[in-house]
């Protein structure tokens, strides 16, 4: 380490009240949360946890600032102590992946499928995959872990249905990012919400009734627009109804708000043992399956280190700094100051392929233009969240569409990122509906019902 990474240091220690010396020693990581009360050097972390932690903060928030990388590591280590997400660190990053594996050895997924399709027309799978997409991603709140579940079962229903695999993929990433968008406990709404000091209920309610529309129209144009592109016949399908029992516990327990580790290893074990005792699987194919999950999420882990280091020479060129200002210069009035600060996410998650960082990284810039042109904070969240949702569910180096292109691989099919992009309705019309939000303030209930207060820095009552 040099003296970039020194400096870094003492600044941390200066700020939580220790001896500033610049060793990462045992009470320094003790505050980082890498410690222990008990004395050692990493507590109840081991040296891969530490590892796998610092090569997650060098993919996502490589060039960024200290600021910014800190909280990288930070999201993952509230996540490892929050009751509400697994409780290692290999656990946050890997387990969806294994459950995907085992779900579709011992054959859930095909049982699934055919389940959905023996009760549900063609013509509404489609649809009703970015429903359930959508209740799940605000369940969960995570874009990933719902691409993850659910991509396999499009891809099936795509086999068996006769389905557009372009459509189905981008209804699925869709209803992904809506969750991602409005969830309470999303690390965007998280970031959004912080960085411009406003109530997360307060956004929720101005960001709700710009993608709600977009939503509509969305599950409305899928269902016109989702029929099968070829005739299949799909009578008599048959499906054993305890191989589908894994996936509604999953689906079930996420979204009654059970530890994600719990839910994921009730998924994968259930589906082990069900694989088991039918004779899919045996306690050695069983824990490959496991092993063959780990692999492919690790795939999309190392080509976002790849982005990771792109955005690293972006930074280091100036690249961001130099967007950031050009779009600043151009804000002349509160109209423009929220096209400016939607410009400002977009930059920024271009640049980064990662939309918490990129929330992160210009909130700051974004709160002063609010300030400046008396753009309401809780608009100016809503924004800022909206956008980096909206580009990072469309870039093609983004991890969710590297998941996506790696979990329809794994199913058999291939597709180009460019067949999905142009079929990304709600993003698309989410994007329209925040443009028209900038001129017709149809979303500004709250805000004049509650109208912000610049020199308390809160909403009225």
């Amino acid at each position: 380490y040099g003296a970039k990474t020194q400096s870094a240091v003492k600044r941390y220690q200066r700020s939580v009240g220790i001896t500033a010396d610049g060793i990462a020693g045992p009470k320094t990581l003790l505050y980082l949360g890498l410690g222990s009360s008990s004395g050692g050097s990493t507590g109840g972390y081991s040296s891969s946890d530490v590892y796998l932690l610092a090569k997650v903060i060098a993919a996502e928030a490589r060039g960024e600032s200290y600021t910014g990388q800190v909280a990288v590591g930070a999201v993952v280590l509230n996540r490892v102590d929050s009751s509400s997400f697994p409780d290692t660190v290999s656990g946050v990053i890997y387990q969806a992946g294994a459950f995907s594996a085992v779900a579709k050895a011992m054959g859930g997924v095909d049982a699934t499928v055919n389940f959905g399709l023996t009760f549900v027309p063609a013509q509404f799978l489609i649809a009703g995959m970015f429903v359930i997409a959508a209740f799940l991603g605000v369940a969960t709140g995570t874009s990933m872990g719902t691409i993850t579940a659910l991509v396999p079962i499009a891809c099936g229903l795509v086999d068996k249905a006769g389905l557009n695999l372009p459509l189905a993929l981008a209804a699925v990433v869709g209803g992904a990012m809506f969750g991602d968008n409005l969830s309470m406990i999303s690390d965007t709404t998280i970031a959004a919400t912080r960085t411009q000091g406003v109530e997360m209920k307060d956004k929720f309610r101005v960001n709700g009734f710009i993608a709600a529309p977009a939503a509509l129209v969305t599950v409305i144009l899928l269902v016109i627009f989702g029929r099968p592109d070829t005739a299949v016949a799909i009578e008599n399908l048959s499906f054993d109804i305890i191989k589908v029992v894994p996936y509604l516990l999953v689906l079930g327990l996420a979204v009654a708000g059970l530890n994600v580790f719990v839910t994921l290893a009730v998924g994968i074990f259930s589906a082990g043992i069900i694989g088991i005792v039918g004779g899919e699987l045996t306690v050695l194919t069983f824990a490959q399956s496991i092993y063959d999950g780990f692999r492919g999420m690790e795939e999309v882990f190392f080509l976002s280190l790849l982005v990771g280091g792109l955005s690293n020479m972006v930074a280091k060129q100036g690249g961001i700094d130099w967007l950031l200002a050009k779009i600043r210069s151009f804000i002349k009035g509160p109209k423009s100051a929220q096209a400016g600060i939607a410009a400002l996410a977009a930059a920024a998650d271009l640049a980064t392929a990662n939309n918490t960082v990129a929330i992160i990284v210009v909130g700051s810039i974004a709160k002063s233009v609010s300030e400046e042109f008396k753009v309401d904070p809780r608009k100016t969240a809503s924004i800022l969240d909206i956008v980096s949702c909206i580009f990072q569910g469309a870039i093609p180096y983004g991890a969710q569409f590297l998941a996506m292109g790696s979990l329809a691989a794994l199913s058999g099919f291939t597709v180009s990122p460019l067949d999905v992009i142009p079929l990304l309705w709600y993003q698309w019309l989410l994007a329209a509906a925040l443009i028209v939000s900038f001129f017709v303030p149809f979303a500004d209930g709250i805000i004049k019902k509650h109208p912000w207060n610049w020199e308390t820095g809160k909403a009225e009552k």
